[in-house]
């Protein structure tokens, strides 16, 4: 089997279970900017040296391939979906709250804004985090046009965001305050400028 279909060569594409629409229809805008945030924690996950981290992080990635399943189904066909496949539910998003307050218990978060950087990893799950919450928005965006069939999906991509944040800091725990916060290098720039 060709992995090139040509079928997309005018600008269209197939949704899951049927239908075709423009490839920048909201509906594809929305999984799109979710296969990317999902595409970038894999990156910090090769990056990451923690085992918790990693773990986390792919269990993410599976559960976020449902939402983008979700996302791809219009509204006519997604009892098909929900009768076949698993769907996100309140039990994903009780589970992140968990680990989050989990990481929390672990993690010393510093008294002010954090410049991502600090770790190769901990900067890579920053920016997984950033393309996380560029999802959300078109995925606000499409609920707004298109009702989403399970309310779960944007509790739950809400919910990620802050999972990953506090991954990122559980990344970093044991390096020095002013590295995380990035006060070092302004403390620096400060005796240059003196």
């Amino acid at each position: 089997m060709r992995i090139y279909t040509k079928s997309g060569d005018h600008g269209e594409t197939r949704l899951l279970m049927g239908g075709q629409v423009p490839k920048n229809h909201p509906r594809c805008e929305a999984y799109g900017e979710a296969d990317f945030a999902t595409s970038a924690m894999g990156m910090a996950r090769a990056i990451s040296s923690s085992d918790r981290v990693k773990d986390a992080l792919l269990k993410t990635q599976r559960e976020m391939f449902t939402v983008m399943s979700e996302l791809a189904i219009e509204s006519d066909r997604y009892h098909h979906f929900k009768e076949n496949y698993n769907t996100i539910n309140e039990e994903h998003v009780t589970h992140a709250e968990r680990l989050i307050d989990d990481l929390k218990e672990e993690v010393e978060l510093p008294p002010k804004f954090i410049i991502p950087g600090a770790s190769p990893a901990s900067g890579a799950i920053d920016l997984a985090r950033s393309a996380l919450r560029s999802a959300e928005r078109r995925i606000v965006e499409l609920n707004q046009k298109f009702p989403l069939d399970n309310d779960q999906i944007l509790p739950y991509v809400n919910r990620l965001g802050d999972l990953l944040f506090m991954l990122a800091r559980y990344e970093d725990k044991d390096l020095p305050m002013d590295i995380v916060t990035g006060t070092r290098i302004e403390d620096s720039e400060d005796e240059q400028s003196s």
